[in-house]
């Protein structure tokens, strides 16, 4: 929210206090509390009828330093709280000398000098200011309409670019930008997002570092779009809180940041197949979808997973997790048939019960919808006619929901396609006492939540997976997350991977969208391009609102292309599997930025339109039917994987591409790790592997994990000087794998 009208003035109706001079600090073990006046004091009289900040800075966690400034202690501090996983009373020491006081925890330290007007000062361990608060950076403003706001400013340096908070269809880089932290349903074409994450990610020339407002609710953010030189944050609160994180890498900020709220788990590796969906509104039953697995086979597609969507229900009824008898008669029967094929089993399903379903009345006589302050059952027709909204705050409703989904498991279905959940009213009074406004952003993370943990107990920890719309900030924990509702364009497929790779850099480590797009009916042209982005994703889902994706509707040479990127796909899972289970332990998503892996490189740093998928591979999807494509390579010598061409970088690069390829270059140095097998994701990585070996890589350690992400085999590439002979060290046990130079 912007207070300011211009450099000079206040905003109509707007009353401003800033922390402007210490009056007292305490010290405690590990963290130091200022009290700040508002206002100069020169005499006894002026600590009268004016205001005092309190404002205590602790650490949560190695190289995590945490401030929390208050205005009224006395209100209710009331939930929902983010869930901080990884919290260390001890990682912090306080140091006093003289006016200086100092709280350090690993590589990051704030001062305070009592003696100075009110400044903190964020530094590293050289001592080098990574960023501070300012004369204005703590502050409450009260506005004409009666509103409380507390607000924060971080200075930003110069060249300092800011990213991440959530997945943002907006510019990648958030320098300039107003973000509101506030989940919509807004499809990819607009500032809103269905994922709203209070992270940014901060690079300068000398670093990075990272911001997480610890507030569920709706944050704004004017990131040098009202002080220019600063990014700010404010809540309707009476106290705010925050914390930096340290880098100094971009990858060391998100392994902080994602031990503080929690690393993704680890998807099974058959998630990582290709997904059919039967589309939205299309029409389809039992013989639709056998003629779309049938077809898939006869086409030599391979295919891992099939998802019903909505109309797997009765119109009317959503959700009452029952399927509708005119379309499908037997369920059970049908599921065991396509299992038979090896397939997985998806189901759509959301948190809305309409008037309509038998389950209405069942969740309105035990309590479980939420409800308005009279005591009405809250309501509309947007969407479904009469629905309400399960209200995951009561520990019975949750259970409940979760009996009617294990009913559907029981049948043979795996995994769920958690859709909706961001259209949360505020006008309501949860169960357990929750503030409807900081309720609103993380109702998501409940009904993820739910979902997620009974497909652990069900089907065991590594075999749970969503295909997730909305999320918050510790949503990464229950993957995967796709990219909504976007459009059959060129330019949505470019601004469904600006969100992608923003959610990237806000802790999320798995992410996919609609192959295709999701409105409308996409171009052969679109869609063939599509399909190498989305194969050489996180997750791969052919996805439609009107129309069918199976590829053939697109001609047969959009079959060759869907046949040919999915075998590729499968045969890197050896390498990607690998990677995903780096994002399980670290926090390092599968698809990165470019600046993750170059932050050195200023050239990385803006670069939205191409991504590393992993360390090692250098994606550049095609967004124009004739082929064209610009992108970049970093310093050395990349070979292309599908045609063994090299290029030497940094250099910008123009290129033409056939539908059956795009720019896909290995890193300078890599051994890529290659499977056998084409038809399935899930398949023996090790038996006939093959190391692909870059031209400049000389000693170089790779492992392969087996399918619960543990190392299943290590292998030492090393070169000889002289001959150049690449010689192969393989764990005991283990076959020797084929050796390939690119």
């Amino acid at each position: 929210m912007k207070f300011t009208d211009g450099f000079w003035l206040m905003r109509d109706g707007v009353q401003a206090s800033y922390a402007t001079e210490v009056r007292d600090v305490r010290t405690g073990d590990g963290r130091f509390t200022a009290y700040a006046a508002v206002k100069r004091v020169e005499r006894r009289g002026d600590t009268l009828n004016s205001p005092l900040l309190t404002t205590d800075c602790f650490s949560p966690a190695e190289g995590v330093i945490g401030v929390r400034t208050t205005h009224l202690a006395g209100t209710r501090r009331t939930g929902p709280h983010f869930a901080l996983t990884g919290t260390d009373t001890t990682a912090g020491h306080v140091h006093r000398d003289g006016d200086v006081v100092e709280l350090t925890s690993g590589s990051l330290a704030v001062r305070l000098n009592t003696a100075e007007p009110w400044t903190l000062s964020f530094r590293d361990a050289d001592r080098r200011e990574v960023t501070s608060v300012g004369r204005k950076g703590t502050a409450f403003f009260t506005t004409g309409d009666g509103a409380h706001h507390m607000a924060g400013q971080l200075t930003l340096g110069v060249g300092e670019q800011v990213y991440g908070l959530g997945e943002r269809f907006t510019p990648f880089v958030k320098n300039g930008q107003v973000v509101d932290m506030w989940q919509a349903d807004g499809g990819t074409s607009s500032d809103q997002a269905y994922k709203n994450v209070p992270f940014s990610l901060h690079l300068s020339p000398t670093g990075a570092y990272g911001v997480f407002v610890n507030h569920p609710g709706r944050v704004g953010y004017e990131i040098g779009s009202e002080a220019v030189g600063q990014m700010q944050f404010s809540v309707e609160d009476q106290a705010l809180e925050y914390y930096v994180i340290a880098g100094p890498t971009p990858k060391d900020v998100l392994r902080r940041y994602t031990a503080l709220t929690g690393r993704p788990a680890l998807p099974p590796a058959w998630s990582f197949g290709l997904w059919l969906t039967t589309s939205f509104t299309t029409q389809y039953d039992e013989e639709t979808v056998t003629s779309f697995v049938d077809g898939m086979a006869e086409r030599d597609i391979p295919l891992s997973v099939f998802h019903f969507d909505c109309f797997w229900m009765r119109e009317y009824q959503w959700s009452d997790f029952t399927w509708d008898p005119d379309v499908f008669p037997d369920p059970v029967g049908m599921l065991a048939r396509l299992k038979e094929r090896g397939l997985r089993i998806s189901l759509w399903i959301n948190p809305y019960i309409a008037q309509k379903s038998a389950l209405f009345d069942e969740a309105a006589a035990n309590g479980y919808l939420v409800k308005k302050a009279d005591g009405d059952i809250w309501q509309w027709d947007l969407w479904q006619a009469g629905m309400g909204l399960v209200d995951f705050t009561n520990p019975d409703a949750s259970a409940w929901f979760q009996g009617k989904l294990k009913v559907l498991l029981d049948q043979g279905v795996d995994c769920f396609k958690t859709d909706f959940g961001e259209r949360i009213p505020t006008d309501v009074v949860w169960h357990d006492g929750s503030d409807p406004e900081r309720m609103h952003n993380y109702y998501t993370h409940l009904y993820n939540q739910v979902v997620f943990e009974l497909l652990e107990k069900e089907r065991a920890i590594g075999e749970a997976v969503l295909f997730a719309r909305s999320a918050t900030a510790g949503g990464q924990q229950f993957p995967v997350h796709w990219g909504g509702d976007c459009w059959s364009s060129f330019g949505a497929m470019a601004e469904s991977l600006r969100g992608g790779l923003s959610l990237s850099l806000s802790g999320f480590g798995f992410w996919s969208h609609d192959i295709g797009g999701f409105e409308g009916t996409p171009d052969p042209a679109v869609f063939k391009r599509w399909l190498a982005f989305g194969l050489l994703s996180s997750h791969s889902r052919l996805h439609g609102s009107s129309s069918y994706r199976v590829p053939w509707e697109f001609g047969e040479e959009a079959v060759d292309v869907a046949r040919k990127f999915t075998k590729l796909k499968h045969r890197l899972m050896p390498y990607l599997y690998g990677v995903a289970a780096e994002a399980h332990a670290a926090g390092v998503p599968l698809m990165r930025p470019m600046l993750l892996e170059f932050p050195g490189d200023p050239t990385a740093r803006t670069l939205d339109r191409q991504y590393m998928l992993g360390p090692d591979l250098l994606v550049a999807p095609v967004f124009a039917a004739d082929g064209d494509v610009e992108f970049y390579l970093p310093e050395g010598t990349w070979t292309h994987l599908l045609t063994g061409e090299r290029v030497t970088g940094p250099a910008w690069r123009r290129e033409t591409h056939g539908y059956d390829s795009l720019p896909l270059y290995v890193r300078p140095g890599a051994v890529l790790p290659y499977g056998a097998d084409e038809q399935r994701p899930d398949g023996d990585w090790i038996d006939g592997l093959t190391l692909l070996v870059a031209p400049d890589a000389h000693d170089v350690t790779v492992t392969v994990p087996d399918q619960h992400g543990r190392q299943a085999a290590a292998y030492r590439v090393t070169r000889d000087a002289g001959s150049g002979a690449v010689a192969v060290a393989t764990s005991e046990g283990v076959p020797e794998p084929t050796i390939t130079e690119l």
